[in-house]
């Protein structure tokens, strides 16, 4: 009982001595790129737009902005995912908010549902995508107003802002990688795990 309990202790010591153990370089470097990140951004609202439009800075580049230069090696901080996501969710909800204006519930609720699901379907989930597809919604007339350029600008514009600083801040240092995946591009060398029924067919032949 005791070595249970002294082990137990050792275990949960060492645990919250990891989780606690503060690197000052990665702190400094996520708080650098995004910084930079939504600074760049607002910077460039505040040259071309007055200071209350603040249509470049959306609420879901802060969230994405701390997987980018917070969680660099989640996968759903990958260029692929961060792209793809936003974009996706844009184009959906700038869609839907189009064919149903008048009921912003139902917009709203369909625009991040879709969302969603379309970016299970082609590998790009990223969670502050959702908050792309609802803005698209439920952000201000000006932003409604955009129409589908809103999928360019800001959507597009911001997150390609947000990826060139990743690339420099997250690679600043030798133990910071970023992507983690460098060859995925590389889709012909890519190799896919076969499914179950996949397998009883080639045992069969």
């Amino acid at each position: 009982m005791k070595q249970r309990l002294r082990r137990n202790f050792h275990v949960t010591k060492t645990i919250i001595y990891e989780e606690t153990l503060i690197d000052a370089k990665e702190h400094f470097w996520t708080f650098i790129g995004s910084f930079l990140g939504i600074g760049i951004i607002g910077f460039l609202n505040s040259q071309y737009l007055t200071a209350s439009d603040n249509v470049f800075l959306l609420g879901s580049f802060g969230a994405s902005s701390v997987l980018i230069y917070g969680i660099i090696n989640s996968p759903l901080a990958q260029p692929r995912n961060v792209i793809g996501g936003h974009l996706i969710c844009a184009i959906v909800g700038v869609a839907v908010h189009r064919l149903i204006p008048t009921q912003l519930w139902l917009s709203s609720a369909l625009s991040v549902a879709l969302s969603i699901v379309l970016m299970q379907i082609t590998k790009t989930l990223h969670p502050p995508g959702g908050a792309t597809a609802l803005i698209a919604n439920i952000g201000s007339p000006k932003i409604q107003a955009l129409g589908f350029y809103y999928v360019l600008c800001p959507v597009l514009a911001g997150v390609i802002v947000l990826m060139l600083v990743a690339l420099v801040c997250n690679n600043a240092t030798s133990h910071r990688s970023y992507p983690t995946n460098k060859d995925r591009y590389k889709f012909w060398n890519r190799k896919y795990p076969l499914s179950f029924k996949s397998k009883r067919l080639l045992v069969r032949k």
